[in-house]
């Protein structure tokens, strides 16, 4: 309908043009927009404010002359101007029920709209370190991002989705040695467990089946792994990594490294496949240090002139690019930091040929946003093709009472035991309710309730309701034919008009949520229809009314239905036909 309005007013405006009453104009780009309140019509827009400096007259005067020259249109019922030039727009009833044709056509396509125009989009998102199971935490950062990448697709753009696996450094080396430790244990010594060593009983499992296949091959003698390790926690488990590895030869501390790192990666993988989530691209870290990226990464930005050495190590001159201090990229032992691998692998994005970054990062690395912007645009890199959306905490709640949770000490709620709990609807729907950068309370009890307080539940219910209508007819043979196009001139009840008003914003509200990277948008607008829906189903009859009324209404009905289903394909969930 925008796209229609813009229209009358572009000739109208061409028709000033050729009467010589306007400059020829390029360009224009007439805005259309919805009006916040009623009385001001379904749309307006500003374009006699944008063209009155051109016309050398007043505002209102040039509004009065567009007016003027506004073709006729069966949809527009009135306009009127108003305030110092805006042109409102009334729309007819006509109008509206083109919706309900528009939504039967289009079907499952109905919201998509093609303004990425093929873009190459990567939305990274999750990446968390394969040291234990994904937390309730990693879960809203994966129902954001694929919700966000689902979103994108839907606006045209051709969108990869990619985990970035974090299976390379020292985090790895203390998984290894914590998964040892326990296996030793197993095999009946006593071992004094750091307290900085991975403590959860997973850790446990993982030492079980290294037992099982292993048998006592790995077994060494535990004290003199750790005994007189350094006062300093860190330092210690730096020495009893060193230890390890030289006790135990490459090959078998790879042994260890490959069970422990393969266990916890396929963990990820099932429980992110479980929650309907499945990546294009599982990116390796030790396979971008294996070939050399980092290496490659190093010397562009020394050839860029972005490196410098003080103290024994190599420095990145990020100041240069908004930082606060510049940032070490080899230390002065020769050992690349994290940074420099995270370097190396946003410049592996770029040779990849995306045109856009999206990466998805827990609020705990909003330290890292600025570096990470630095490098990538020392790279030559435009800094607006880089985005970094950081996802909030999340605090659980059940009986009004906040659930503890300790990650360091392995104590936490799990995703799967999330979803177990409440399912992965609630909880992908309840993950995606709030803006990313706020923080989240879950609400255990309020996601497990069948009640109208429980917003996926109340807007799963009008989908069922209308099914339940549909199912009906066939039930009760009926004879009704459904396929047929109605008379929908037999809808003019207010909450008839304010359906569709709601349906014909879906397209707009699906942009939205991709422009501005806020699925709740499309959360909202969800809540908002079915609340519409509810309304009128408790209020009118539909298949007891009158023939005409009646195809109106299943009319009307059946296109809420589709829209229901495509706003919750968006988000991945489902959209049950009972409850």
């Amino acid at each position: 309908m925008q796209g229609h309005i813009r229209e009358l007013i572009s000739r109208s405006v061409r028709r000033l043009v050729d009467a010589g009453r306007l400059p020829a104009l390029g360009d224009i780009g007439i805005q259309v927009e919805r009006t916040r309140q009623k009385e001001h019509g379904d749309f307006a827009t500003n374009i006699s404010l944008i063209l009155a400096k051109s016309a050398r007259c007043k505002p209102r005067d040039l509004a009065q002359q567009i007016y003027d020259q506004l073709p006729y249109s069966s949809q527009i019922d009135k306009v009127e101007i108003a305030g110092p030039g805006f042109i409102n727009f009334f729309l007819s009833r006509k109008a509206w029920f083109g919706v309900i044709s528009t939504i039967k056509r289009e079907g499952a396509r109905y919201g998509q709209i093609d303004i990425g125009g093929g873009k190459r989009v990567l939305v990274e998102f999750v990446s968390a370190n394969p040291t234990g199971p994904l937390h309730v935490g990693h879960g809203r950062g994966a129902a954001y991002g694929d919700t966000l990448a689902r979103v994108l697709r839907a606006n045209g753009y051709d969108v990869a989705s990619e985990y970035y696996l974090n299976d390379a450094g020292r985090q790895m080396d203390v998984l290894t040695a914590s998964v040892w430790l326990r296996y030793v244990e197993l095999c009946g010594d006593r071992v004094d467990f750091p307290k900085n060593a991975y403590q959860g009983a997973y850790i446990s499992d993982i030492a079980a089946a290294l037992r099982d296949t292993a048998a006592d091959a790995l077994k060494r003698d535990p004290k003199q792994i750790i005994h007189d390790l350094s006062d300093d926690a860190e330092a210690a488990m730096d020495e009893l990594i060193s230890r390890l590895k030289n006790s135990l030869g490459p090959e078998r501390y790879q042994d260890v490294y490959r069970l422990a790192v393969g266990t916890l990666t396929d963990n990820i993988r099932d429980d992110l496949a479980e929650f309907g989530i499945h990546y294009d691209c599982w990116f390796s870290e030790k396979g971008l240090v294996e070939r050399g990226a980092v290496e490659r990464a190093i010397e562009r930005l020394k050839e860029r002139g972005h490196l410098y050495t003080r103290d024994g190590a190599w420095w990145f001159r990020s100041t240069r690019f908004g930082d606060e201090k510049d940032r070490v990229m080899i230390r002065s032992n020769g050992e690349y930091t994290y940074f420099a691998g995270d370097t190396a692998y946003h410049l592996n994005k770029i040779e990849r040929g995306f045109e856009q970054l999206i990466n998805i990062w827990g609020a705990d690395h909003h330290g890292h946003v600025k570096r990470m912007k630095a490098a990538f645009e020392a790279f030559g890199e435009e800094p607006d093709h880089l985005q970094i959306l950081l996802v909030q905490f999340v605090s659980l709640y059940r009986g009004g009472n906040k659930v503890s949770m300790s990650t360091r000490g392995g104590e936490f709620v799990t995703l799967r035991e999330l979803r177990q709990e409440v399912g992965n609807d609630a909880a992908r729907f309840f993950y995606v309710l709030r803006k990313a950068e706020q923080q989240m309370d879950f609400d255990l009890d309020l996601a497990k309730s069948q009640s109208n307080d429980n917003p996926v539940y109340y807007i799963q219910y009008a989908h069922a309701r209308i099914c339940s209508v549909f199912s009906q007819i066939e039930q009760r043979n009926l004879g009704i034919d459904i396929t047929q196009e109605a008379d929908f001139d037999a809808l003019g009840e207010d909450v008839e008009i304010q359906l569709l008003n709601i349906l014909s914003r879906f397209p707009e509200v699906v942009a939205s949520a991709a422009a501005d990277c806020e699925p709740h948008q499309i959360a909202y607008y969800l809540r908002d229809l079915a609340t519409q829906f509810h309304t009128y189903y408790n209020a009118h009859p539909f298949l007891s009314a009158e023939p005409e009324v009646r195809d109106a209404r299943l009319g009307l009905i059946d296109a809420v239905r589709q829209v229901l289903s495509n706003g919750l394909t968006l988000l991945g969930v489902s959209a049950p036909e009972s409850m």
